[in-house]
């Protein structure tokens, strides 16, 4: 009797030991917009990075930051990856957010119809440009750095706020001359219709563009969560990294429908070509330094001179007051 005990205790107690992890997976929510500067958390997820970290993600794609950060201050997402001018907005406002930690230094690029007769940012006077929705961080960058580089101001050029996508249709259609662009959709441009790139922010002004942000309440309520999704961010940012034609097959379907992309000069090219090609182009990191920091301060500043930010004693907005390098600090980054 024992004996018989014994043989089906064993058994069950094993199954009951093996199915303990899948049992153990927490619920978690990220968004995301679909720009190669959020691949980490596409590749996190392909790859099952968050599940092998014990989390049961469900990745939830938006159109706009702005449609992000609405969704973390009203407790739909746990965190998301997008641009930190949103959050800032927000936090000047009240709103208890936390970055805390980097994905991408910014890649922004102007392409530019060949028949628009644009050479360098300063042709742009006149002419239409698409770009990002106003207060986006593509948008404070464009009006605030790259126009004013170039002796512009913001209303010498007709600024269309549309998404990646819009934009690149534009182009093809001929409504637009320019456009400001993310990749992969800057290549893909390239790719598809008769225009060239004019100029790439970050080889001239580097900044960090995307940030993960959460809330405190969730910060503090769920840390080790949040802390194990960045773990999975940051093993899928050396995944991109050290083997981008790996993380391609990953992820090119976010951004290409079709197994090929026809192009104007190279004929039909795998979808997997064109994004691994568009993740060499970035620079992926899950540290913010100091140095990033300060950017991040100076972009804050140009809000603020806009008037698109506004504090409730009217000094200067502190964004490390929102900055929460924990996790990179006890992962000794």
């Amino acid at each position: 009797m024992k004996s018989t005990f014994k043989r089906l205790l064993v058994p069950a107690l094993a199954a009951l030991v093996f199915s303990a992890p899948a049992m153990a997976l927490e619920k978690f929510k990220i968004g995301y917009l679909r720009v190669m500067d959020d691949a980490q958390a596409m590749a996190a997820y392909e790859a099952g990075l968050y599940k092998k970290y014990g989390l049961d993600v469900e990745l939830i794609e938006f159109k706009s930051g702005t449609d992000l950060i609405k969704a973390i201050v009203g407790g739909q997402l746990d965190s998301g990856v997008f641009g930190f001018t949103n959050a800032v907005a927000w936090a000047s406002k009240g709103a208890d957010l936390k970055v805390v930690s980097g994905a991408q230094l910014g890649y922004h690029a102007i392409v530019a119809r060949e028949d628009a007769h644009i050479n360098k940012v300063a042709d742009l006077k006149g002419k239409t440009l698409a770009s990002q929705a106003e207060g986006s961080t593509a948008d404070v960058v464009l009006k605030g750095v790259v126009f004013r580089d170039a002796g512009l101001k913001a209303d010498d050029v007709n600024v269309l706020g549309v998404s990646p996508q819009v934009a690149v249709q534009s182009l093809v259609g001929k409504r637009v001359d320019a456009a400001f662009l993310f990749e992969p959709q800057a290549r893909i441009a390239q790719l598809i219709a008769p225009v060239k790139q004019v100029y790439e922010i970050g080889e001239v002004w580097p900044f960090p563009c995307m940030v993960v942000i959460t809330s405190g309440e969730t910060l503090k309520n769920r840390r080790a969560a949040v802390w194990r999704s960045l773990d999975a961010q940051r093993d899928a940012i050396e995944l991109l990294k050290k083997k981008p034609a790996e993380a391609a097959k990953l992820i090119a379907g976010y951004f290409i429908a079709e197994p090929t992309l026809k192009t104007l000069k190279h004929g039909e090219m795998l979808r997997e070509d064109v994004i691994r090609d568009a993740i060499k182009s970035q620079t992926f990191n899950a540290k913010l330094n100091d140095k990033e920091q300060n950017r991040m301060q100076e972009i804050a500043d140009i809000l603020q001179a806009q008037g698109s930010l506004k504090t409730k004693d009217g000094k200067p907005f502190e964004v490390r007051s929102i900055v929460d390098l924990s996790w990179q600090k006890d992962r000794k980054l």
